[in-house]
């Protein structure tokens, strides 16, 4: 038992999350700059005066970067995962040459991860696309984002690939399914009927998958000591009963996630495709080598988000967002205040799972716990309690290390929301996953004060020991 000695413990968040300033340094507006209320509402046309947008200030990382990357260094981080701002390099993707400030923003970025002692793991695209690139070609429903992407990769790749050996192309790449404006950049909200909403879903996702063969492929002969990873959302799911219904219907489920991965790990089209797309009516537009390419450019490795898990009934209909699918809850289960159950022998299980159809290496990217934490006064000092926390990533070290112990070739572990940003799933502020407090409410008001929670020691000392909890 135990992790092995260049296990990369880490912390995650999205530059939409957490940077703001989303028209400074020549920034263009995003995808993300039009929503309100997270990822599941609607955007509104434009920027509109008068209303509130999470993402316009965030809590200010793109101000306050070395304060934070500080402490995540006190955190004992070895690995830092954020991601490239797509409309802070190409204000409207359409540019023909990049934004030079918006490229030295990152440059700076990544040097002082490095003299923290950390490596960047880069997100190429975290739900972060240019909000005109969705206006004009509704995303990557058109083709036409596939060069837009490729021109975008080269660029910071040839900048950015003495500074950075981890790179993953598509943030939850699955979640086009779920969540396909984020996503994708598709307003299915504009499809006629659900057969046209579909086609537009299975398009984007084949689009996304010539895409990231081609930012494989560059990396490969660009940056050959670099990896190339995908990035997925797996939750658990498991059927409900006993019932074959139910249980051949948690297969299906399962299928909608294994189609994007198959494809980018095995570089094919799985033989289930058929069905999934014949029951939707979809029919691919694609090109003669597309999937020569596909096959030949399969990612380095695998990384993927678990929160939660869920069982699925036969019949009755399962909602996606964030943490992944949702059916009915499991009665052997805790649940948190936003309805998300606790399930770390979960994790374990799509561990085995992912390691055993692919057999590449896996890294945890996302994983963790969003709650109402309170402040309190003692002694004259800010503190919060968050002793649930706590309990939570050790629930789930332990459900890795037991996987590392089957054999798993597990990478690392990147707890999502080091420090507090907007939930992407809501828009909130007071859904707080961090180990650090910001002082802000989901109005946009706040000091924008940091303040250590009683987890941020607990955390800093199971990093310095390696995952060794049985030492805490």
């Amino acid at each position: 038992m135990g992790f092995p000695e260049n296990f990369l413990w880490g912390g995650a968040v999205a530059a939409n999350q957490c940077e703001g300033a989303w028209r400074e340094g020549g920034k263009g507006p995003s995808i993300m700059d039009v929503l309100q209320h997270g990822v599941h509402s609607l955007p509104t046309e434009g920027i509109q005066p008068g209303l509130y947008y999470p993402s316009h200030e965030s809590v200010d990382f793109y101000h306050r970067y070395r304060e934070d990357l500080k402490l995540m260094e006190e955190l004992n981080f070895k690995v830092f995962r954020t991601s490239i701002g797509w409309s802070r390099i190409y204000p409207t993707g359409m540019e023909k040459e990049p934004n030079e400030e918006g490229l030295r923003f990152y440059d700076n970025l990544f040097d002082e991860i490095h003299s923290r002692g950390m490596e960047p793991l880069v997100t190429i695209s975290h739900f972060e696309m240019p909000l005109y690139l969705s206006e004009r070609y509704n995303g990557w429903e058109s083709r036409e984002l596939i060069p837009l992407f490729e021109k975008y990769c080269r660029t910071v790749l040839t900048r950015f690939g003495k500074k950075v050996k981890y790179w993953l192309t598509f943030n939850e790449i699955n979640n086009v399914h779920t969540m396909p404006y984020a996503a994708a950049g598709i307003r299915i909200d504009r499809a006629s009927n659900k057969a046209e909403e579909q086609q537009m879903i299975y398009q984007a996702a084949h689009n996304m998958f010539v895409a990231n063969a081609k930012a494989v492929k560059m990396c490969h002969e660009m940056l050959p000591e670099a990896l190339m990873g995908c990035m997925l959302s797996f939750s658990g799911v498991y059927p409900n009963s006993s019932r074959p219904e139910d249980v051949h219907a948690t297969m299906e489920i399962e299928e909608r996630s294994y189609f994007f991965s198959d494809v980018m790990m095995r570089g094919a089209y799985p033989w289930y495709t058929r069905k999934l797309m014949e029951r939707q009516g979809v029919q691919l537009r694609m090109e003669q080598k597309d999937l020569e390419l596909i096959r030949e450019n399969t990612n380095d490795f695998l990384s993927f988000s678990y929160y939660r898990s869920t069982t699925i009934k036969d019949g009755v209909m399962t909602t996606g967002h964030t943490g992944g699918v949702k059916g009915i809850d499991n009665p052997y289960l805790d649940t948190t205040p936003w309805g998300w159950q606790i399930d770390p022998t979960g994790l374990r299980i799509v561990l085995e799972k992912l390691y055993d159809r692919y057999g590449k290496k896996l890294f945890i990217a996302e994983n963790g716990l969003g709650a109402r934490d309170e402040v309190v006064m003692e002694q004259g000092e800010k503190r919060i309690h968050d002793n649930y926390r706590i309990d939570y990533i050790h629930r789930h070290i332990r459900a890795i290390e037991e996987a590392i112990a089957d054999g798993i070739e597990v990478m690392g572990y990147a707890y999502w929301g080091p420090f507090d940003i907007v939930s992407a799933g809501t828009g909130e502020m007071e859904k707080r996953y961090g180990f650090v407090y910001i002082d802000k409410d989901n109005e946009g008001n706040g000091s924008l004060e940091r303040i250590k929670k009683d987890s941020f020691a607990w955390m800093a000392r199971l990093v310095d020991l390696n995952g060794d909890w049985r030492s805490l």
